[in-house]
């Protein structure tokens, strides 16, 4: 299911805007191809963030995958629990899998993002 309420990325993080402070994951597609993730690595509170620049890695027991960035900003919050814990961004990728908080730099933060449907047709098999 991907929820109605996001924007997305075509290299797959979402994004949940509140104001100026957008909430940035991983989608289910996502987590799922990558399988059981077991380390994250994420940028630190108060560094700048750019619009498609590589921010992170997740270290699944597939693969080591880049996170890329859907906006430019700061980052105000990192969600410090997956530090002992990854694994929640399998089981809860929409909620308690949460990566990041970044306070948008951009006019339009969803200008380059897509809406649920697109982003449904995007992963269609």
């Amino acid at each position: 299911m991907i929820p109605e309420d996001l924007f997305y990325s075509e290299e797959h993080e979402w994004v949940r805007l509140d104001e100026d402070i957008a909430t940035i994951g991983i989608t289910d597609f996502a987590q799922d191809q990558l399988g059981d993730i077991v380390y994250v690595e994420l940028p630190a509170v108060g560094d700048r963030v750019e619009s498609g620049s590589v921010i992170g890695e997740l270290e699944s027991t597939k693969s080591v995958s880049d996170i890329y960035s859907p906006l430019t900003g700061e980052v105000v919050a990192r969600n410090d629990a997956l530090d002992g814990s990854a694994e929640v961004i399998n089981s809860d990728p929409y909620g308690e899998g949460w990566l990041i908080k970044v306070r948008s730099l951009e006019d339009d933060p969803t200008a380059s993002l897509i809406e649920a449907e697109a982003y449904a047709a995007l992963t269609a098999d």
